[in-house]
């Protein structure tokens, strides 16, 4: 067993994924670099690596790398999770006081987007409500794919592209295997289930001799891993929270259901399709609740755009603290800065034609790969703020109680601990926190679907991560 701290390398990639030939350029100083890689034939995915200036590197405390992946499927991390989350600048090209890059390099990848060839170190940055969105499928971002048939249409084919892609990164590179640095897999929303599914894919391969790297854990923040759990969860929790009366409540437990006997028959697709009837009901019934927080109204969008995957980045960009058009932004000075990006490729936060390429898959649970990762040893953080909705603290607490992990009675009888922040609010209550052996669990009060995980909760998971060596 080895622990390590929380630093990170952070990693934003975008595309399709497989491994041919690796394009990249970067900054005169090494401190950044980006490129392509073309995971597949055709597939070509768009990355990008920040290395901090504060790494210390020494035997006893690898430095490790962050991959950061965000959910959707189909919103782009780069634009998104990289200068509206937790990147060094913000989308006003300005330092951001709450930047992961302060404890660790950082990897963004738009893993599973691609674009269609032609026709913080405070606390309460940490706390608050955040506006992140989802970026998984090839669809999006600066990735492309030559032909609409190279997208891919499940989780696993994502993280067969995303572990392709890290065996050309990887492989022969001494400086990002350099003292054995681990690599943390953190993702977000619908990013969890591709979480999962590529740490389980990166373990064959690093087991097979095939990818020279060592996986530290998995961070799952607010992720989509048992959908008919959250489901489930959102009539009583509405109806407790006064933004449903009892008869829609019942109403919604009642759909509820039949998207759960939809998946146990294995009609994914019909469950999605109730899921988005579901939703229009909930939204119309409770006057337009925030599915990212349910004390918030959805903002100024209409209630149609909640059938659509567009409220994920749209509630992100209105949570901003700039004002900036985003595409603008991302297809202007980025674009200019990058000097890589094929003309006919025009960056998007979001596709809709990747969220129906993954349709079919997406109420399907992911809760036995959770299982698989935590018997092999893996590190599993749970991150959930307490005001989520689609993602709700009481659907998380469901699923967890379904794994078959043999240490999960213990997990469920040790207590929790407080969690204080040290820089402001001193005693106040900000979190809990629990683990037993390698689950942790992490209630973040205050927040909602988008929890920024601060730089203190991010050296707390990597202290504590114990595993066995790979």
């Amino acid at each position: 067993m080895k622990s390590f701290r929380f630093f990170l390398p952070l990693l934003f990639c975008f595309a399709s994924f497989y491994v041919e030939v690796v394009s990249s350029i970067g900054t005169s100083d090494g401190a950044e670099e980006w490129g392509y890689v073309e995971v597949r034939p055709g597939a070509h995915m768009f990355w990008w690596l920040y290395r901090s200036p504060q790494r210390v590197d020494n035997g006893s405390t690898p430095w490790p790398t962050i991959l950061w992946l965000q959910g959707g499927p189909s919103v782009s991390g780069i634009g998104i999770g990289n200068f509206q989350e937790i990147g060094p600048l913000d989308t006003n090209l300005k330092p951001r006081n709450s930047t992961w890059l302060q404890k660790a390099d950082l990897l963004f990848v738009v893993s599973f987007h691609a674009g269609l060839f032609p026709p913080s170190t405070t606390c309460s940055s940490s706390i608050n409500e955040m506006g992140i969105t989802q970026e998984n499928p090839v669809g999006t971002g600066f990735s492309f794919v030559e032909e609409e048939s190279l997208l891919a249409k499940s989780d696993w084919e994502a993280a067969a592209d995303l572990t392709a892609f890290l065996k050309k990164l990887y492989n022969g590179n001494a400086a990002m295997q350099q003292k054995n640095s681990p690599l943390f897999v953190v993702a977000e929303s619908y990013g969890g289930r591709f979480a999962v599914t590529t740490a389980l894919s990166v373990l064959h391969a690093i087991r097979a001799g095939k990818l020279k790297l060592k996986l530290g854990g998995v961070a799952l923040v607010s992720s989509w891993i048992s959908p008919e759990d959250y489901v489930l969860s959102w009539g009583p929790l509405l109806q407790d929270m006064s933004r449903l009366d009892a008869k829609d409540a019942e109403k919604s437990n009642s759909m509820a259901r039949v998207i759960k006997e939809e998946i146990d028959n294995g009609e994914l697709a019909n469950a999605t399709n109730t899921w988005r009837v579901l939703k229009y009901f909930i939204s119309a019934g409770s006057n337009r609740v925030s599915f990212y927080n349910f004390l918030l109204d959805a903002g100024m969008e209409p209630i149609t755009q909640m059938l659509t995957t567009k409220t994920y980045s749209s509630y992100l960009s209105s949570q901003s603290s700039t004002s900036v058009d985003l595409p603008r932004f991302m297809n202007g000075v980025i674009r200019k800065k990058l000097k890589i990006i094929p003309e006919h490729v025009k960056w998007q936060e979001r596709s809709d034609l990747v969220f129906d390429y993954f349709s079919n898959g997406f109420m399907q649970p992911r809760i036995k790969e959770v299982d698989r990762l935590l018997s092999l040893g893996i590190t599993v953080a749970i991150y959930n703020g307490q005001v989520d909705l689609i993602c709700s603290n009481k659907g998380t607490h469901a699923w967890v109680q379904k794994l078959k992990w043999k240490g999960l009675k213990k997990f469920t009888n040790t207590p929790r601990s407080p969690l204080y922040c040290n820089s402001e609010e001193a005693g106040v209550t900000k979190g809990f926190f629990k683990s037993y052996q390698n689950l942790q669990f992490y209630w973040i009060l205050r927040a909602g679907h988008f929890v920024r995980i601060s730089t203190t909760r991010q050296q707390k998971f990597l202290q504590k991560s114990k595993q066995k060596s790979s």
